[in-house]
């Protein structure tokens, strides 16, 4: 081979390589949300999850990212081992496809029929309207991702036409048909399939290469062998090396699927080596090409399935001994970076958090409340620690979300992580007032303070209306209802109206002597945390808003309820301030 030949060699393999990144990454970007939904609902059948493993990956076209997000469902713990282990086994099958599609290359003929569905013919096509497309897509996601698709897919295909043909001079080539002699070697040929999927970091690609250089004839059954079985054990790299960072059990099913590949590789190459040594069936001869290699790697998945599934329970508990128990937290373990790559799972993962933040926060509120009514030394630390731990979520929510940010998304799951984003804040907030709000309880509790009965009923008013409008854009939040979020602005104004009205009448009191200056801070700090804590409130509300696609500024949200829906807006308000009278 000439320095021609090299650099179309790699630039085939390049090519083949960016065509299978690209189409794998739009669709995983378009069946994420689906994907996520079946893996999710996934029952305890063994058989279920191996048709589903199969199945998905044979639409995303990779083995390793159905793994890698199985591993981040048993990180985030939504997935047990027993349900992991046969969407792994399935995952191994699944990734045959590739080999299918890539048959295509094979075929060859002079009808008109053949040359129609010959890739020399289609793929153009394909080309060019992804092409067309791609360039008319403009703000539209969906159609940018089967543009995307189609692409892909050609530059893989003309990618695996450029390798095969610069292969094709190897077949006269003496030096190149005594280097294949060294596959006849078992042992070398599967660390020659291990390494060239350590090199590529695809089992499909490597496949494609050995289909490629099958189609030359100068690779025979018992050379293509070992070299498919080296190629899984190497494909498994990818997955032990993503779980380094997870839990017991996502080293676990790491470990299982290495071991379920070397077990099923040397069962088969010893069995096949027994059978040619004892009855010499003819197959170790047998030229191979893209069919029958596509043909002996499906066959190879399909049975080494059906030798190890019976014994899955025997894989996790050798998996057990070599995973040990350990101490863990688990809490933020749903914000697994391997979910960034598919980003509706990894919002589905910021959701889950998000929403107990939300809990958080208002049971945080509640407490601090009740501690106004009857203050309590234990529910005081409770309260700090809720506090500490609502800064942690911010911090890892935020931090984690920030990194989602810059990858490509549906207009749908863009808007929920903008909602979150803005909202984490706003519940941090929340919690740092709520602790405000029970050190000025406990301020009155160690200093004996007592604050005049009519200070106490305005107070009481005004902690009910706080108490409605939480609980109103909790529970919006959480059901994104936008309905309720919409009542939230209205009680908002009546709650800053309460504060003026409140103060005003504590100045009264003040000059009347009926409370002192160290009883009026108390209740002037109560009054400023009370109404910031609704101002986050309203915040949230518009937030939810916005996340069902009124992409809209908080001011002029305001300004538009308060105009276009006066009517409306000024019922609401003359509601809540008959309900929230003081006086």
């Amino acid at each position: 081979m000439d320095i021609i030949g090299i650099l179309s060699f790699f630039g085939g393999v390049a090519l083949f390589l960016f065509g299978m990144h690209v189409m794998g990454e739009a669709i995983k970007r378009e069946t994420g949300g689906s994907m996520e939904q079946v893996l999710h609902n996934l029952t305890a059948s063994r058989f279920k999850g191996l048709l589903l493993g199969t199945g998905v990956t044979a639409v995303v076209q990779s083995s390793a990212a159905t793994s890698v997000i199985v591993l981040g469902f048993l990180n985030a713990g939504i997935m047990t081992l027993q349900n992991a282990i046969p969407v792994i086994m399935g995952a191994n099958i699944g990734t045959c496809a590739t080999s299918w599609i890539l048959c295509l290359n094979s075929i060859s003929g002079e009808s008109l029929w053949v040359r129609l569905v010959s890739p020399d013919c289609f793929v153009p096509l394909l080309a060019a309207v992804g092409m067309a497309l791609l360039l008319s897509s403009k703000n539209n996601n969906r159609r940018r991702d089967v543009a995307e698709i189609l692409i892909g897919f050609s530059v893989l295909m003309y990618g695996m036409d450029i390798l095969s043909g610069a292969l094709r001079p190897l077949t006269q080539s003496a030096s190149f048909a005594e280097a294949i002699t060294l596959f006849s070697n078992p042992f070398i040929g599967i660390l020659i399939g291990f390494g060239i999927t350590c090199a590529t970091q695809s089992s499909s690609a490597s496949i494609g290469i050995l289909q490629a250089v099958s189609a030359t004839g100068a690779i025979t059954f018992s050379e293509a062998l070992p070299i498919i079985l080296g190629v899984n054990i190497g494909a498994e790299v990818i997955v032990v090396l993503s779980a380094a960072g997870g839990n017991k059990d996502s080293k676990r099913a790491a470990a299982v699927a290495m071991l379920y590949n070397i077990i099923g590789a040397l069962i088969v190459q010893v069995a096949f080596l027994a059978l040619d040594a004892l009855v010499h069936p003819g197959l170790s001869d047998m030229r191979m090409g893209y069919i029958p290699v596509a043909v002996t790697h499906t066959l190879y998945k399909i049975l080494i399935a059906l030798m190890l599934m019976p014994f899955t329970k025997q894989l996790i508990a050798l998996s057990r001994v070599l995973i040990r128990d350990g101490q863990e937290s688990s809490l933020f373990q749903g914000l697994d970076e391997r979910f960034l790559d598919t980003p509706s799972m990894a919002i589905a993962r910021c959701r889950d958090l998000g929403n107990r933040m939300a809990d958080l926060a208002r049971e945080n509120l509640l407490q601090a409340l009740d501690t106004l009514v009857s203050y309590d030394a234990k529910k005081m630390e409770e309260i700090v620690r809720t506090e500490e731990l609502l800064d942690e979520f911010e911090d890892k929510l935020g931090t984690y979300m920030a990194k989602l940010s810059g990858r490509q998304m549906t207009d749908a799951d863009a808007h929920e992580l903008a909602k979150f984003l803005h909202c984490i804040g706003d519940f941090e907030r929340i919690g740092d007032h709520a602790l405000n709000v029970a050190e000025s309880a406990q301020e009155i509790h160690d200093k004996g303070l007592r604050l005049s009965e009519e200070a106490r009923r305005d107070l009481s008013t005004l902690i009910a209306a706080v108490r409605e409008m939480l609980e109103k854009t909790i529970h919006a939040f959480l059901t994104n209802d936008t309905e309720e979020a919409m009542t939230v602005e209205p009680l908002e104004e009546v709650i800053d109206q309460l504060k003026i009205t409140l103060k005003n009448r504590h100045i009264t009191r003040l000059q009347h002597g009926d409370c002192t200056t160290l009883q009026g801070f108390v209740f002037s700090d109560l009054l400023i945390n009370l109404e910031r804590i609704s101002d986050h409130c309203s915040n949230i509300a518009i937030f939810v808003i916005q996340s069902r696609g009124d992409s809209v500024d908080t001011h002029d949200y305001v300004l538009n309820l308060k105009t276009k829906r006066r009517e409306e807006y000024d019922r609401m308000v003359q509601q809540y301030s008959e309900k929230y009278v003081v006086g």
